[in-house]
């Protein structure tokens, strides 16, 4: 069995490939280059189902719940601040799909940065702690809550089938 916070470090991988996406994105559109709505859209909705949707939801659901059954403090400790970058970047996916094109550009700029330092504490501080203080059978039991969110989100929650979708996405937008 993978562990859990070897699927969620995965994931991050794959998440931080959609944000060098973002970047371009918001880099040509900033430019005054052209970039096709649905390309856009199609980051985004990969952002809100991959990213937020299941990855945020194990982590709020499964991982989050376990850490704080292991004597790890929900208020005032590092999963408090997760999940208020959490909230931040559902708020700043809501500013990329709406309004006027500089504020879009300006809240993909800040979720990007958002996203590359949330992951950086998850990796160096959050992760670390949960292999630490999580038993076997905790841990057994997050990677279940993660199995049922996947099968409820369906293949846009596999890791294969999101990084096939970065794949397509990094070609659609010509970058290496």
């Amino acid at each position: 069995m993978t562990s859990p916070t070897d699927i969620l470090r995965n994931e991050h991988r794959v998440i931080l490939r959609a944000l060098v996406l973002l970047e371009v994105a918001a880099a040509r559109v900033s430019a005054g280059q052209p970039l096709r709505d649905a390309l856009w859209d199609e980051l985004l909705d990969w952002l809100r189902t991959f990213a937020d949707r299941n990855h945020h939801a194990k982590e709020e659901q499964h991982l989050f719940p376990a850490l704080g059954e292991a004597g790890v403090p929900a208020q005032g400790g590092p999963v408090s601040v997760m999940l208020d970058e959490h909230t931040e970047g559902r708020g700043l996916l809501q500013a990329m799909a709406a309004g006027p094109v500089g504020g879009r550009v300006e809240a993909a700029r800040r979720y990007g940065q958002l996203l590359r330092d949330h992951i950086d504490k998850e990796n160096g501080v959050l992760l670390p702690l949960a292999e630490t203080v999580l038993s076997p059978q905790s841990q057994l039991l997050v990677a279940r809550g993660f199995e049922k969110i996947e099968m409820e989100l369906g293949p846009a929650a596999i890791l294969e089938h999101a990084e096939a979708a970065v794949d397509r996405l990094t070609a659609a937008f010509g970058e290496p």
